[in-house]
Parts: C-alpha cells; sequence; structure tokens
C-alpha cells in the first residue's frame, strides 16, 4: 500500500510540474499591423459601423498576444514610411514580435505622389524594407496581399481592382521567403461565397434613415462592416494555422 501511496503522490507532483511548465511555455508576443483603413482600428466603435479587421483580430488569441494595430486609413507603403509611422513601430519591436504587412490600395493613387507607388520598383523596394529592418530587429515580417474590394459585373463576376500589387507581393514573399498570407485569393472566395447581394453585409451599404452614422445613407464596397472585419480576421486565423506559423499555438481553441 506504501508503494501505491508513493506512487500517487508523485504522479501529484509530476502533473503539477507539467501544467506549471504548460502555463508558462508560452512568451508574450506582441503582433504589429501596418497598412491601410482596411486594417485600421476606427473612431467611436460605439456608434460607427465601419470597422478594419485587424482591429479585431486580438480576440481571436489567447492572453499572451497583443496586437498592436498601426495601420491607419489612406496610407500607402510610401506614406507608412514617408510620415515616420514605420520609424515609431521599429522603435517598439522587440525580439519574436510579429509585423503584419498589407499594403496595395493607396499605392494606386496615381494621382498623389505622396502615396504612389509603381508596384513593380517603389512598392517592391518599400516591402523589402518592411522585412529587412524587421529581420533586423529580431522580429518576423508577414506579408498579406490587399483584401478585395466589392466589385461584381453585371454578370456577377468578381472584377480585380488591385493589378499588380498583390503579384509584386507574392514574388517578394517568394523571394525573401516571407511567409504570405494571401488575402486577396481568400477574400475573393468569401465575397463569391456570399455572392452579389450578400457580400454588401460585409460592406457598408446602407439607405438613407437606415443607420444613425449615415443619415444620408452609405454605399461603400471597399470598407468593412463588423461582420466583414470578423470574417477577414478568422482568415488570418485559419492561413496562420494553415502554413503552419508558431502563432498557431496562441489561438484560441
Amino acid at each position: 500500500m506504501k508503494n501505491y501511496n508513493l506512487i500517487f503522490l508523485l504522479s501529484i507532483v509530476l502533473f503539477g510540474c507539467k501544467e506549471q511548465s504548460d502555463a508558462t511555455e508560452l512568451e508574450d508576443i506582441t503582433i504589429y499591423t501596418i497598412g491601410d483603413s482596411t486594417m485600421a482600428d476606427k473612431n467611436n466603435p460605439e456608434e460607427n459601423p465601419e470597422y478594419g479587421w485587424a482591429q479585431v483580430l486580438e480576440q481571436y488569441f489567447n492572453d499572451n498576444i497583443t496586437v498592436d494595430n498601426r495601420a491607419k486609413g489612406g496610407r500607402s507603403s510610401r506614406s507608412f514610411i514617408t510620415e515616420n509611422r514605420w520609424k515609431s513601430v521599429l522603435d517598439s519591436l522587440q525580439k519574436g514580435d510579429y509585423v503584419f504587412i498589407q499594403f496595395g490600395h493607396n499605392d494606386q493613387k496615381i494621382k498623389d505622389p505622396n502615396r504612389y507607388t509603381n508596384p513593380h520598383t517603389a512598392y517592391r523596394n518599400n516591402l523589402i524594407t518592411y522585412i529587412s529592418e524587421t529581420r533586423e530587429k529580431g522580429a518576423i515580417p508577414i506579408l498579406l496581399t490587399s483584401i478585395v474590394r466589392r466589385n461584381f459585373n453585371e454578370y456577377g463576376v468578381l472584377v480585380d481592382t488591385h493589378g499588380q500589387y498583390p503579384l509584386e507581393t507574392r514574388l517578394v514573399a517568394q523571394e525573401y521567403e516571407v511567409p504570405l498570407i494571401d488575402l486577396q485569393y481568400q477574400t475573393e472566395l468569401l465575397e463569391d461565397s456570399y455572392g452579389v447581394e450578400e457580400s454588401k453585409k460585409l460592406h457598408l451599404h446602407y439607405g438613407p434613415g437606415e443607420h444613425p452614422y449615415y443619415p444620408n445613407g452609405r454605399t461603400d464596397n471597399t470598407h468593412l462592416s463588423l461582420k466583414g472585419a470578423n470574417e477577414i480576421s478568422k482568415i488570418v486565423i485559419a492561413e496562420i494555422r494553415s502554413i503552419r506559423l508558431p502563432l498557431t499555438a496562441y489561438i484560441k481553441q
């Protein structure tokens, strides 16, 4: 009987040690998100029906993850650097942190020299800058292609609006061996799965008087509703699992 008691006590000690080890195994990590309005936090979330997808991302991780959303509406890969927003992120980066990089929407602004980039030259080199400087800090860059706009033609076909920017993002990811989350492709599938009419719920479609924040109504096929932001965050989480990032261990079950 004494031997059984000893074994029982040892099992309790070992199990307790394992529980303590498991509880302390995961380190605290910050995910910095940099990009444009489709990613960014929005003001007055209690009233404003517009959301960026990174605004809701943290809820899908455990308490070891902090999402520091530095994305800002209207920014391109160029202006995010020239406005010193990237420097602010770099100054905060710690070894083991992540940087999620999603640009392209505003790099297309061909009439704005402060934002426009040629996809094959300036845009490409800006992405390389983000990657190399992130790695210099011991952090981990993740490239994301732009989410699609809800742009169905008269035949119900979703038509691309981003040109060569997503392609260049894929090429840079391949050349520099950076994990890629192909949101352009995944959000194409999302929009198509909802269809022409139901996909409006992913965006901001309101008639006059339908929502107090937009008394005159709004038709916006680029920016996201809370539903759209959550759907895209779920895609990001699924892709983190699919490409087997170490962040998978931090995802809530």
